[in-house]
């Protein structure tokens, strides 16, 4: 899954102490990162009891490769995280170039306003769009674009989405590590992970303004029709 970029300044306008992870992503990106790891890491423990079966080797085995996935995942969602930032910036300088090399005046606030508008019209009259786009187009007419590189920011959230991917793994391993029957393990190991779908599809449904009693409840019903699938066919 990819991340945006917000604002690490408080509602008073000076930088807030976050977290290494908050000061790079919102709450939707951040839960939805925690929720695709769950998911990934639900598709080894639904068949798990089928393993476990096989012995102690297997179910060390199962365990590495858990996490070796994960870890995958994190490595290529957060690679995805830099080429997509840079192609944002590269997109912004595009756009940059093409105002100032607009043919006149109106060209180039008509290509401020197609980038604009879609956030500002609900909000805003068109007189008041019409100036600000004046002002706005004043100021752009003197920055010089960028070149497009990677940026210690991209790479900042590139861990930081590799950390919560990896994060997802120990509702799964943990059990494993502290239950001697296998079996208990991973009934344990599903139950967490069911109780963290819940929690997030919770979490997220508050962040969204959506019910979070729904949202959090098919959340769960999802994992539970994916385990009780999995324990049919005897995981």
């Amino acid at each position: 899954m990819m991340a945006s970029n917000p604002s690490s300044l408080s509602p008073s306008g000076t930088p807030s102490r976050q977290s290494f992870v908050w000061r790079y992503f919102d709450p939707t990106d951040i839960l939805g990162e925690i929720l695709f790891g769950l998911i990934m890491v639900l598709t080894f423990t639904l068949g798990a009891g089928l393993i476990v079966k096989e012995g102690a080797k297997a179910t060390s085995q199962m365990l590495w490769g858990i996490l070796g996935c994960n870890v995958v995942w994190g490595i290529i969602d957060g690679a995805m995280y830099v080429m997509n930032s840079m192609f944002d910036r590269s997109r912004k300088a595009r756009l940059l170039q093409s105002i100032q090399k607009a043919a006149s005046e109106e060209d180039a606030l008509a290509l401020v306003g197609r980038e604009l508008d879609p956030r500002l019209e609900p909000l805003t009259s068109l007189e008041e769009r019409t100036h600000l786009y004046s002002a706005i187009l004043k100021r752009l007419v003197k920055v010089t674009p960028e070149w497009t590189r990677v940026k210690k920011e991209d790479v900042y959230g590139a861990i930081a989405i590799f950390w919560l991917v990896f994060l997802s793994t120990i509702p799964a391993v943990v059990p494993f590590l502290v239950f001697r029957d296998r079996f208990l393990a991973v009934r344990v190991s599903n139950l967490l992970l069911l109780t963290m779908l819940f929690l997030v599809g919770y979490r997220w449904a508050r962040v969204t303004h959506s019910n979070p009693w729904i949202v959090g409840s098919i959340m769960l019903l999802v994992g539970l029709v994916m385990v009780a699938i999995a324990m049919a066919l005897g995981g």
